[in-house]
């Protein structure tokens, strides 16, 4: 039987993430910061160690540079193994002269360095969820099974199932059926898997371990198949063994500008639905020796704050601090993320950094390296409204306030009006 040792990881680094815009807009999706002081590309790499599995690839295309910069000071491994976390990124070739087309393509593009590894399987890993997961549990199941392709998969509920390449199994888990995206009443209602229950669906979770001769084989052969989840994956349940592996843990797509909010609010909770700070799962992250933050004369409830912060006679609720940040006197910060900075001093800032006095913040996502004037004011708009005014968006409701932007003294963005500048 194979072991951990012969298998590989491939982390799919994702498109333009357009539906993550504006916080996609100079950086890739795995890069974007999470619960004040990681970034998404770490979930599946740690998991990755804390399961034994060493050997890792990151696909990018778009907007890398911060995600390659991350990983190389991050992810390095002692020079007597034979783990490391390289970066596969979209390249012009002989035999290639396009993007990535899909999931699937990516792969095919990369097929020359994934065979260089002589790999026994593949696991193909999304750059974009919240969860924790021991992999060799699930890659132990897909060798009992002899199974050609295995597919990780979550419960779910009615409500939620078009928004998930759904499955139905036999009694032994072979799956049986696939269905991308069910709309229409019948189709979902064919793909029932537990009629007894609430979570009565079986939604794939976009995890995927592969023969590496089942994985050459349909790249190779099928040179039309671009997705894993619309063309490789309903192919193979009709031609091959194709089984499943039931994940029961927490699990958060983090796919637009709605749930990366929401995602990083329940973290704020005194009992969060996941915990960064499991001593059998830890989550790593670059290293950064900074210290410890700074609270004086203020008000923190459900606040989750990184460090090298300095927060002074402010008030801030429901909300996620980040590294750096700098909040001053009289500010009312709530339901919001605050991503703080890449250095004490941003680049091309020209009012002094971070949030700046009496300042009213809710229901708000401010990037990186963003200076708020004095007196602005920022509330949340109906759910479902998105605007564009390119100092800041609202998407479903969420105003977000770009990387690196600097909003003037007395700017208000509020529902009903434009941005308007105050006499301060």
């Amino acid at each position: 039987m194979p072991a951990l040792k012969d298998l590989v990881a491939i982390i799919m680094g994702g498109g333009r993430g357009t539906r993550l815009y504006p916080l996609t807009g100079v950086r890739a999706k795995p890069a974007i910061p999470i619960a004040g002081k990681y970034r998404l590309i770490d979930i599946p790499i740690s998991n990755c160690i804390n399961s034994g599995i060493f050997r890792m690839s990151v696909l990018t295309q778009f907007n890398s540079a911060s995600l390659n910069r991350h990983i190389s000071r991050t992810y390095r491994f002692d020079s007597f193994g034979t783990g490391y976390v390289e970066i596969l990124a979209a390249e012009q070739t002989a035999l290639n002269n396009d993007w990535y087309q899909g999931t699937a393509d990516a792969l095919r593009k990369q097929l020359v360095q994934i065979q260089s590894a002589s790999p026994s399987d593949v696991l193909i890993l999304a750059g974009d969820h919240l969860y924790r997961m021991d992999y060799s549990k699930m890659i132990e199941h897909h060798w009992a099974k002899n199974a050609d392709i295995t597919v990780g998969v979550i419960p779910v509920g009615g409500e939620e199932v078009d928004r998930f390449g759904v499955l139905k199994c036999r009694d032994d888990g072979r799956i049986v059926s696939f269905a991308e995206k069910p709309k229409d009443a019948a189709s979902q209602a064919a793909m029932v898997s537990y009629p007894e229950r609430g979570l009565c669906y079986l939604g794939s979770m976009g995890i995927y371990v592969f023969k590496t001769e089942t994985l050459v084989d349909i790249l190779t052969g099928k040179p039309d198949f671009d997705d894993f989840g619309k063309d490789v994956i309903p192919y193979a349940v009709n031609n091959l063994p194709v089984y499943s592996y039931e994940f029961s843990g927490y699990w958060r797509d983090i796919g637009t500008i709605r749930s990366f909010y929401e995602t990083n609010l329940e973290l704020t909770h005194q009992n969060a639905p996941f915990n960064f700070y499991d001593p059998e799962g830890p989550i790593y992250t670059h290293a950064r020796f900074l210290p410890g933050s700074i609270v004086e004369d203020s008000s923190l409830q459900d606040v989750l704050l990184a460090e090298g912060c300095l927060i002074r006679s402010s008030s801030i609720s429901h909300s996620v601090v980040g590294l750096r940040s700098q909040i001053r006197r009289g500010s009312i910060i709530t339901d919001s993320i605050i991503m703080g900075a890449d250095s004490y001093d941003p680049p091309n800032c020209r009012l002094p950094p971070g949030i700046g006095e009496n300042c009213y913040i809710q229901g708000a996502i401010v990037d990186k390296n963003v200076c708020i004037g004095a007196g602005t004011i920022i509330k949340p708009f109906p759910r479902h409204e998105d605007q564009d005014h390119g100092s800041w968006v609202v998407r479903d409701g969420i105003v977000v306030i770009p990387k690196g932007t600097t909003l003037p003294p007395g700017t208000m963005i509020e529902p009903g009006a434009a941005a308007r500048q105050m006499s301060f």
